[in-house]
């Protein structure tokens, strides 16, 4: 492609109907076609306790698919850091490289098991809820503070963090990560790891600390419009705000991501993507991510005006319709936003139409 790159993220999901082992091969499949259709890399998300989604490793799942791929980038999209130290992530990816230099790329997140940021840098202004001038959707905000008080949520931290633990201070954590790629954490001598050939990023969906901490570093940033589309330009700007040249970049850079599904025409694509908000309501309910729902299934859901409101800033966000009309979504949200790089992550019940998707809105983007 020789326009604006596109990346896949993949959540390694798990249809109705299926298992955790078929949803791996798939994704070792998208993987290999997304490398064909080229596509400049490919991500994994991290999620756990979802019975719909396998995605729960990504190191686990790089190191399958780089065995089965050649060219095409590979990487974290993202590494969760609430429950985990910079120097397990570190040794982990550092292995990875070793036997695959320089194909990786290392996301970072921070989990709900995150400490409080600390941030002191002042509020951007906040997005009100209509379209930018230039056509992007900016919906309600989503609140996910039920989430957090979860009993799922609750779970979530007893069995991932040790008893008695306490995550480090995210921006903390950030710099010990970088000092031990780099060789400059004293006393420490990371092998595998030190002096890894990786691409770091930061993940973030709002204009708080992974914003801050992204531009302070000076490294890129991947801003979540498919999860908080409301936010999407306060994190864009936060991050160019806070950005402060580095070794690795001399200006801010931004990828930005949506949900697509693309198809022969809009009626198939909307019917493929009916059971969408099925499966975010699952989410964002505290349940956990349900197996990928049929179109028959989705219709079978008896919607309350509640279940509604929980999914609709989701819902009216993802891009959908032929791969022109995909790919005009792309382009406005790309000038909303600045982005230097897209990601576009889709599910659909069959394998098949989810690699049509991605094979469509590839040829059409190479033509942009």
């Amino acid at each position: 492609m020789t326009n604006t790159p596109l990346t896949v993220l993949d959540l390694v999901p798990i249809s109705s109907g299926s298992d955790a082992r078929q949803a791996l091969l798939n994704s070792i499949d998208l993987a290999q076609q997304a490398e064909r259709f080229g596509y400049a890399r490919h991500w994994f998300a991290e999620h756990h306790l979802n019975p719909g989604v396998a995605g729960t490793s990504p190191a686990v799942v790089l190191a399958l698919t780089a065995a089965a791929t050649s060219t095409i980038r590979l990487g974290a999209g993202a590494v969760q850091l609430g429950h985990r130290t910079a120097l397990a992530t570190v040794e982990e990816f550092g292995l990875l490289d070793a036997l695959h230099p320089g194909r990786f790329d290392l996301g970072l997140g921070r989990s709900g098991g995150s400490a409080a940021p600390r941030s002191g840098a002042p509020a951007p202004v906040r997005s009100e809820p209509g379209y930018t001038p230039g056509g992007l959707r900016i919906p309600a905000r989503f609140s996910f503070e039920h989430l957090l008080h979860s009993p799922r949520f609750a779970l979530h931290r007893r069995l991932l963090q040790l008893p008695g633990a306490e995550p480090q201070p995210y921006d903390e954590q950030i710099a010990d990560l970088l000092a031990l790629l780099a060789g400059t954490y004293p006393d420490a001598r990371v092998v595998p790891g030190e002096g890894a050939d990786l691409q770091v990023w930061i993940l973030g969906s709002s204009a708080g600390i992974s914003a801050e901490t992204a531009g302070r570093h000076g490294l890129r940033f991947a801003a979540n419009y498919h999860v908080s589309p409301a936010t999407v330009l306060e994190a864009a700007e936060g991050y160019r705000a806070a950005f402060k040249p580095s070794a690795v970049l001399d200006r801010p850079h931004v990828s930005v991501s949506a949900d697509v599904v693309v198809a022969e025409d809009e009626a198939t694509a909307r019917e493929l993507a009916t059971g969408y908000g099925l499966w975010v309501r699952s989410i964002r309910s505290g349940e956990g991510a349900i197996p990928f729902p049929t179109p028959a299934e989705a219709r079978a859901h008896v919607w309350t005006e509640a279940d509604r409101e929980l999914v609709a800033d989701r819902v009216e966000t993802q891009f959908l319709g032929t791969a022109a009309q995909v790919a005009d979504q792309l382009e406005v949200l790309r000038a909303e936003t600045g982005a230097d790089e897209l990601i576009v992550t889709t599910i659909t019940h069959q394998h098949e139409d989810r690699v049509r998707s991605y094979e469509l809105l590839a040829e059409e983007w190479s033509k942009r």
